[in-house]
């Protein structure tokens, strides 16, 4: 904007005047107020809004086309239907919010709708819509269901059938913060630690985790949540820490109603798994940690690291809510260097829709922060560590250090750069070919 401020608002201009304007009238609309760069707008049907929204992101890449593409307009349009209240030609109420807080869930380029809009346009404007699952949105208690059209073909990701059968309820903390939690399949309870960022909804629809959770739940009842700060649980909390962290793991494990159970850490999920089966040895059957650490970055010894927190947790701050997802692609790709397209794709809009970039800095450094070196020689349950070999995000160097310091720990190195499980990979047919073995003897 700043290096062409003029023939971006000259552009802007043409495009209401040419298009939007346009578009809204034909749709039986009206605009209600414009504020700065965007816009809102009423209808006469939840067809006519939606209808008119395709159009206008339909038409918009081709106005846009003589510009770079770091250059062009896109726009992100939401939709809801619900009470409005109407005072001095302004309208103000729920059904305004909602609409507000699924426009911040589009990509750029595309729509975002309610679940209540979905409903009444289904099957009747001819356009295909991605469901993104359950979301938690700022100043809104309920979870919204939201649909997604993008001028992109829908890349259809097989949802695994047990998930069908998920059921999500939520439980309070001590410090009344409200968390999701869910569990699925039969069998011997699995209790799966929080990760880097979670939806315990959404990560079914997504080609990295779904193949992974249904293998976890083929032949036991999985137990798992959103940590503090993520997908279905409270966004806005005063206290995102280790000790928080543990406490939400505590009063999952008490809602759910579970005693005996084999428990699951995946990267910082591996520190709070120790943590855990340390304070309660009588709940945790077995361990199993995978690509993870006892000690955080900052705790490692390097000098660089906090150089590189820093720089980490500015382009977060900075770059989360982008239109271009270059900044959430940097942990992307550390995350999985070898995904497909698609995998880093449905990653990068994981992290999206999990947190807020507040939430997202906060939850990197805490994980920067955690030491529980002293502890892993106290944690007396079978423990089972797998670690990439070539893991960009977390070195394996870690992972056997946790191996070494656990009593009797067995370590199993995977083929692979990825720090995150990846369908298809060597090192995901490995990881259940150990980790069904080893569960078969401690977890049942």
């Amino acid at each position: 904007m700043e290096a062409d401020e003029e023939g971006v608002l000259a552009r802007q201009k043409s495009h209401r005047c040419e298009l939007i304007d346009l578009e809204i009238t034909n749709n039986r609309g009206r605009i209600v107020k414009t504020t700065g760069d965007g816009m809102l707008a009423e209808f006469a049907s939840a067809q006519d809004a939606v209808r008119c929204a395709i159009s206008i992101q339909s038409s918009m890449p081709e106005r846009e086309r003589a510009q770079n593409e770091e250059k062009r307009i896109q726009y992100r349009i939401g939709i809801n239907v619900g009470d409005v209240i109407f005072d001095d030609g302004d309208i103000f109420g729920d059904g305004v919010n909602v609409a507000a807080r699924v426009e911040g869930l589009a990509e750029p380029g595309s729509v975002c709708i309610s679940d209540s809009v979905f409903q009444m346009v289904q099957g009747r404007v001819g356009e295909p819509f991605r469901d993104l699952g359950l979301q938690k949105v700022k100043n809104i208690s309920r979870a919204i269901r939201v649909w997604q059209w993008s001028a992109a073909p829908v890349q259809e990701v097989d949802t695994p059938e047990v998930s069908l059968s998920q059921r999500i309820q939520f439980c309070s903390t001590p410090d009344n913060i409200q968390l999701a939690y869910a569990s699925v399949g039969e069998g011997p309870a699995l209790f799966k630690a929080p990760n880097w960022l979670n939806h315990i909804e959404y990560e079914w629809r997504s080609p990295v985790w779904g193949p992974a959770l249904n293998g976890l739940a083929k032949n036991h009842k999985l137990v798992r949540f959103d940590q503090r700060g993520n997908g279905l649980s409270d966004w806005e909390v005063d206290d995102i820490s280790f000790e928080a962290m543990i406490s939400d793991m505590e009063t999952v494990v008490a809602a759910s109603g579970l005693e005996r159970f084999a428990l699951f850490g995946i990267s910082q999920g591996c520190a709070m798994s120790v943590r855990y089966a340390f304070d309660h040895p009588e709940q945790v059957k077995c361990l199993v940690l995978l690509g993870g650490y006892l000690r955080g970055s900052l705790r490692r010894g390097s000098p660089e690291q906090e150089q590189l927190l820093q720089a980490m947790e500015t382009m977060i701050r900075q770059g989360w809510g982008s239109p271009s997802p270059a900044y959430r692609h940097f942990f992307t790709t550390c995350f999985m260097p070898d995904a497909s397209p698609e995998q880093m794709s449905s990653f990068d809009e994981l992290q999206r829709v999990s947190t807020t970039a507040e939430n997202a800095a906060r939850i990197l450094n805490m994980n920067a922060k955690m030491d529980v070196s002293d502890l892993a020689s106290k944690v007396s349950v079978p423990t089972l560590v797998l670690h990439c070999e070539g893991d960009q995000r977390v070195p394996m160097s870690e992972g056997k250090l946790m191996a070494a310091r656990i009593p009797n720990a067995r370590f199993v190195a995977l083929s692979g750069n990825n720090h995150a499980l990846i369908d298809g990979s060597e090192a995901f047919a490995r990881f259940f070919e150990e980790v069904d073995e080893f569960l078969a003897e401690y977890g049942m």
